[in-house]
């Protein structure tokens, strides 16, 4: 008789920092990567420094509006050019050591004697580019020299869960304004907090106020299971809030259909969508470490709704402390992955299959890596 279980990955994809190097160069640092919101680089001039596997980077907005992004280090000797993780800038960017200073394109526009030392060529030292793209609102990089298809990866994830890019369009992130973010620190390998947000297993152990907006994740099914499905909302409640009440005003280029309804799409590798009728929840993970994880969440909003000054407290509590339970859960698996008893790793249900899919994806970007 064949089993239903599936194996999971072994305690040390969990805890080895020799594989979280790994995955920082072949999954992080290969892939497009979600950095920053585009209003938080919103001027010319305006910046963040993020981290991307093992690179600092540096995200602005040139004096045409364009994102750019450069590795965050100094041409000359080395030094790091910002260390604030955010700021503004008029015109340039200085280095403290030296005083190497780099326009809002990258280029080096000035250093001390600079004119009489002709064979610095100023776009060769340059900053480093990284590609950038925009999409959803947001700013996304690649650091690989040749970087994978956006469309495919990025687009294409949403597309594949949802049937169509259309959906996802309806609810017009672009647009929409930061009501309130929050940033979690995890003690917790990245794998384990995705791994938790896309099943919904645990749903009716851990998450009492979402199990009673969402009914149907009582049995254990998350959104993400079926393609085109959204979970939908119980008979009594009113909005997607921590209570059931009504929320604020919906977003008015929804379909019909989509109306009542609860999505979340998987992005890989570190980020999730949550899409309901009046708010977007949108987090990027930054995996700092094997056993610690940055996640940044943001509640998006209608501009009129965070302009007028609506209470949004209701429809944030809801997600923050969804947020806080899986991450107190994640929390609870890492210590026993260096365990004996998950030496070879654990099972899963069939409701979890899809995870299994996501085991096998990481094993195929690390590889030959593989358990024997």
């Amino acid at each position: 008789m064949t089993s239903s279980l599936i194996p999971t990955l072994a305690g040390r994809y969990y805890t080895d920092p020799e594989l979280f190097a790994r995955e920082q160069e072949l999954i992080f640092e290969g892939m497009w990567f979600c950095v920053a919101r585009g209003s938080d680089v919103g001027t010319p001039g305006a910046f963040r420094t993020v981290r991307v596997g093992r690179e600092s980077v540096l995200v602005t907005r040139d004096s045409d509006g364009v994102a750019r992004a450069f590795l965050n280090v100094c041409r000359h000797r080395g030094a790091q050019l910002c260390a604030e993780e955010s700021g503004s800038v008029k015109r340039t960017f200085k280095c403290m050591y030296h005083a190497w200073a780099y326009g809002l394109d990258g280029k080096l526009v000035a250093a001390p004697n600079l004119v009489k030392m002709p064979d610095v060529d100023r776009v060769e030292y340059g900053l480093r580019r990284v590609h950038v793209r925009e999409w959803l609102g947001y700013v996304w990089v690649c650091l690989a020299e040749t970087p994978p298809s956006f469309s495919d990866d990025v687009m294409g994830a949403c597309a594949e869960r949802l049937g169509d890019l259309e959906s996802i369009e309806r609810y017009r992130l672009p647009e929409l304004e930061v009501g309130r973010r929050i940033r979690y620190d995890v003690r917790a390998n990245w794998k384990l907090i995705i791994e938790n947000f896309m099943e919904c297993y645990h749903c009716s152990t851990i998450h009492p106020e979402l199990v009673h907006v969402l009914p149907e994740f009582a049995g254990g099914y998350a959104a993400q299971y079926y393609v085109g499905h959204g979970a939908e909302f119980g008979r009594d409640v009113e909005g997607f809030t921590v209570d059931g009440s009504p929320g604020v005003a919906t977003i008015g280029t929804l379909a019909a259909e989509q109306d009542r309804r609860y999505y979340a799409i998987t992005i890989k590798p570190q980020v999730f969508v949550n899409l309901v009728p009046d708010h977007v929840i949108f987090h990027r993970m930054f995996p700092v470490a094997v056993d610690r994880t940055i996640v940044e969440c943001d509640w998006l909003f209608r501009p009129d709704v965070v302009a007028s000054g609506a209470d949004l407290s209701r429809s944030v509590e809801l997600f923050d402390r969804v947020n806080r339970q899986d991450f107190e859960a994640c929390e609870r698996c890492q210590p026993s992955m260096s365990s004996r008893a998950y030496a070879q790793g654990g099972v899963l249900v069939p409701s979890e299959h899809h995870i299994g899919a996501f085991h096998r994806w990481v094993t195929d970007r690390l590889h030959p890596i593989r358990d024997k």
